[in-house]
């Protein structure tokens, strides 16, 4: 009994010594992690700035079962969220600030341990991304008891990080290279009516811009009584290459016209039909060049005439509002062409030797003749 006293008087010393040993500990820290991820710097930005992929990337929550995640309507940009929940413990994260391509601030809370965390990438060699990824903020009293049994802070979240990072490279490699195009030929489209905004926009923001426009349209179609009449789409009226810039209109097509009141940013209209070289794109937006030049090659082969008047038009069938996977979105591409005209030939009833031989020959016409005016006052003119 003596032992199991001494034993026990032991452990209460020792938990004693490890309480006020964390106690002493700071309870701040700064944890930071780079790495080159073999993506363009739009697509990892992409892919990290929506919270939905951090199911799939970080590693704390693909290693633990339990963790159920759930996402409010925004989940991109400034004032993004999301939440966890798991037998470890629950939490959150917020994004403050996003800017395009460069980087990401945002806020997390962990059962009493907050950090401010910052993303910032740049481009490398060879079309790469280097991902910094750094935190810093205070830790709960069981986190620093976790932290101190553990190795520290450091070892501690940056092991996290570096999975998470490798994640990120392992998802995106698969991510991008997986997409396919094909030229599906000419086709005829059909009239649509829709809702649109009509602006220029820099290309590279263009689908930025549609998942910003997108919502606001179905938000006033919902207001106003329309009903949807197919995937959103995008009309490109001018594509400069050589700017970089593009004059659009993104659209929701609609069960009917309408007229909008003046000063409103949305406007009605209807897509006269017509017909077009249609091109599908299985995959990530960074393959949209290639798509457009397969559907550039074929009009040239097929010595089809291009409808000039404006560019083509995207139909997003599938796209980040409805996945988050980039494997995953189908883009419809439509260039205009001129309708080939097709000669009228007037059918020549063929020759029956039997049927010419019975029928009468029509009675030969009498010259007309025009009788000699007689006297010079009846050639006069008045």
């Amino acid at each position: 009994m003596k032992i199991l006293k001494y034993l026990f008087l032991l452990l209460l010393l020792s938990l004693v010594a490890l309480t006020v040993f964390v106690a002493t500990q700071k309870g701040n820290f700064s944890v930071e992690r780079s790495k080159v991820i073999n993506s363009p710097r739009a697509t990892v930005y992409n892919y990290i700035n929506d919270f939905r992929n951090y199911e799939d990337f970080e590693s704390w929550a693909i290693e633990d079962s339990t963790i159920k995640m759930t996402f409010p309507n925004k989940t991109t940009g400034n004032g993004a969220s999301f939440y966890w929940d798991g037998t470890e413990g629950k939490g959150n994260a917020i994004t403050l600030k996003a800017i395009e391509g460069e980087s990401i601030q945002q806020k997390m809370k962990y059962d009493g341990s907050e950090a401010d965390v910052n993303w910032t990438l740049k481009d490398t060699l060879a079309g790469k991304t280097k991902v910094t990824w750094k935190s810093s903020g205070t830790m709960s009293f069981l986190f620093k008891v976790y932290a101190a049994l553990n190795g520290g802070s450091d070892k501690v979240i940056g092991t996290i990080y570096e999975k998470s990072l490798a994640n990120i490279d392992k998802n995106l490699d698969f991510e991008t290279k997986t997409f396919t195009i094909k030229v599906n030929g000419i086709v005829k489209k059909t009239e649509t009516a829709y809702i649109k905004q009509t602006f220029t926009s820099e290309i590279a923001k263009i689908n930025k811009n549609a998942r910003i426009v997108i919502p606001k349209l179905i938000e006033f179609s919902q207001n106003n009584g329309l009903s949807t009449n197919g995937k959103p789409f995008i009309i490109y009226h001018t594509y400069n290459t050589a700017t970089g810039l593009a004059k659009i209109s993104i659209c929701l097509p609609t069960n009917k016209e309408i007229m909008t009141t003046s000063g409103s940013d949305i406007l009605g209209g209807t897509l006269n039909g017509f017909e077009a070289v249609k091109t599908t794109l299985t995959g990530d937006y960074t393959h949209l060049n290639e798509a457009m030049a397969k559907t550039t090659a074929f009009i040239n082969n097929e010595k089809i005439i291009p409808e000039l008047s404006w560019s083509h038009l995207e139909i997003l069938a599938v796209s980040k509002l409805d996945v988050k996977s980039p494997s995953k979105l189908v883009t419809e591409i439509y260039y205009p062409i001129k309708p080939k005209v097709v000669p009228v030939v007037k059918e020549v009833p063929a020759y029956n030797p039997a049927a010419a031989s019975t029928t009468p020959k029509p009675a030969a016409e009498t010259p007309k003749t025009t009788p000699k005016p007689t006297t010079e006052e009846e050639q006069s003119e008045f």
